[in-house]
């Protein structure tokens, strides 16, 4: 089995983002805070321990700057791999800022992370994130021996470990099986 460490982005500076007036998709483009990129440089300092072979990142801005300043502490490239992308609150992209997000992820909450019966919604279910991150997390590991790091969002890593509290810039250990596939 190889060791997985999912490490959620530093802190993102939406004001960019917010100042333009930007619908909620830009928000995938605001880079990190000046606390964002220290929490980046922080972890990176308590994660190089462990020897990691391979560092992948979600697409979105938050993460690979998140990732660029770990690669360059730990001396390791970035693969992006666009499955390990925040969760989609509204797949019609038209959600216009965090109150549309925070109204969408309480009624995911409500429904326990997934679609009632017969009832499609707007956000992205828990199942189809953890899907589309373990098949991320497979072809990661499919291409090294040695501990991952992969740089992704809190509810990516909710839908992948249940844990729903990773603060910005901290990580949790995930022990990715390929048996769990079959």
């Amino acid at each position: 089995m190889t060791q997985i460490y999912l490490v959620r982005h530093g802190e993102p500076d939406y004001g960019p983002v917010d100042a333009r007036g930007l619908p909620g998709p830009a928000a995938d483009s605001a880079p990190l805070t000046a606390l964002g990129a220290k929490q980046a440089q922080e972890l990176a300092d308590l994660l190089s321990g462990i020897g990691a072979t391979c560092l992948a990142s979600s697409p979105y801005t938050r993460a690979l700057h998140s990732a660029a300043i770990i690669g360059h502490r730990l001396a390791l490239g970035v693969r992006v791999d666009y499955d390990l992308r925040d969760w989609l609150p509204d797949h019609t992209g038209l959600w216009r800022g965090v109150a549309d997000v925070r109204a969408a992820q309480a009624e995911l909450d409500t429904y326990g992370g997934e679609w009632p019966d017969g009832i499609l919604r707007r956000w992205e279910p828990l199942s189809k994130v953890r899907e589309r991150a373990r098949a991320a997390l497979g072809r990661l590991v499919a291409i090294t021996d040695g501990p991952v790091l992969a740089v992704t969002h809190a509810m990516v890593i909710r839908a992948l470990t249940g844990e729903t509290g990773t603060a910005h810039g901290g990580h949790e250990y995930y022990r990715y099986d390929p048996a769990d596939d079959v």
